[in-house]
C-alpha cells in the first residue's frame, strides 16, 4: 500500500461518501490482503461494514474469491460501495472483473479503482497491466458502468515512498439505475459477455 495509492481512496472516501457515516453501507475491498498496509481503516468506525475480498487467505481477507473470472462468493448486488488499489494489474482478465465488479455493485452503487499507469514490472503473481483514464474509460463503457470521475497522476507530489512512480490512475464509477425492460435488456447483455469469456471455465 504506497503513500499515493492511499491518498487517493481518502480523497473518495471524502469527496463521494462524505455525510453518508450513519447509513448502513456494505464496503467490499477487492485485493484486500494487507501485504503492506491496507484501506480498512478509512471504512471503519461508522455505520459501513467493510468486506475484504481476494484470491487467496490472509491478513484483512473476509471472503476467498476462488475464481478471478466468477466471483461466487460475492452476491449480486450486495455491494454499496465496491474499492480496489493496485489490484486489477495482477488479473490477467480485468475486462472480465469489470463485468464482475458492475455485477455486485446495487443500483446507484460506487466503485473506486485504482491501477498503475507507469512503474516497474511488480509481479504478485504476475503483473499484466498499466491502466490510463482512458483505458478506465473503456473498461467502463464494456461493463456498464457510468464514469464519475477519472484522472491520471503524471505529476509528481514528492511522496516520501516515491510512490510517484506508479502514476496510479483513479476511477470512480456508478452502477446505473434502471427499471423494467432496459434493466433486464442490460444484465443479459452483461450475462452474455461473461459466459462467452468465460466458458471454458464453466
Amino acid at each position: 500500500m504506497h503513500q499515493s495509492s492511499y491518498e487517493k481512496m481518502q480523497g473518495f472516501r471524502d469527496r463521494h461518501l462524505a455525510g453518508r457515516e450513519a447509513e448502513a453501507l456494505r464496503i467490499v475491498d477487492l485485493g484486500s490482503q494487507d501485504v503492506n498496509g491496507s484501506y480498512r481503516e478509512l471504512f471503519s468506525g461508522c455505520a459501513w461494514t467493510y468486506v475484504g475480498a481476494d484470491a487467496s487467505a490472509g491478513r484483512n481477507v473476509d471472503v476467498v474469491l476462488a475464481d478471478p473470472d466468477n466471483w461466487r462468493e460475492l452476491s449480486s448486488r450486495s455491494a454499496d460501495v465496491l474499492i480496489s488499489g493496485q489490484a486489477l494489474e495482477h488479473m490477467p482478465h480485468p475486462w472480465i472483473a469489470m463485468l464482475e465488479i458492475r455485477r455486485v455493485l446495487v443500483p446507484g452503487g460506487l466503485c473506486c479503482l485504482l491501477a498503475p499507469a507507469g512503474g516497474p514490472e511488480h509481479r504478485y503473481p504476475v503483473d499484466c497491466w498499466r491502466i490510463l483514464s482512458d483505458g478506465f474509460a473503456a473498461l467502463a463503457d464494456w461493463a456498464d458502468l457510468e464514469v464519475v470521475e477519472l484522472a491520471t497522476q503524471w505529476e509528481n507530489r514528492g511522496h516520501a515512498d516515491g510512490s510517484d512512480v506508479w502514476h496510479d490512475s483513479l476511477f470512480v464509477g456508478r452502477c446505473p439505475q434502471r427499471g423494467g425492460l432496459a434493466s433486464r435488456r442490460a444484465g443479459l447483455r452483461r450475462w452474455l459477455k461473461h459466459r462467452v469469456l468465460t466458458w471454458r471455465n464453466l
